[in-house]
């Protein structure tokens, strides 16, 4: 195998398409990196000022954060 050969697929591990909610965090979360909101208490704050809310209408907190994205990452 060369190195022609290979390449990266970077949704192999994914079973199913994001949701609407899922894209727009993300987008979010690249703002706020962008913006240099790298750690969780800055991030946090950042999508609390500029959404989108947590799934559930919700303020984020890191507690919610957190569980979404353990939950997302499954």
């Amino acid at each position: 195998m060369t190195t022609t050969d290979r390449y990266l697929e970077p949704h192999q591990a994914r079973t199913r398409l994001p949701t609407m909610f899922e894209d727009l965090l993300g987008d979010a979360i690249e703002r706020a990196f962008g913006e240099g909101a790298y750690t969780l208490p800055e991030l946090v704050a950042y999508l609390n000022r500029t959404g989108p809310a947590s799934e559930n209408g919700a303020a984020w907190t890191e507690e919610n954060f957190q569980a979404l994205m353990a939950r997302l990452g499954h």
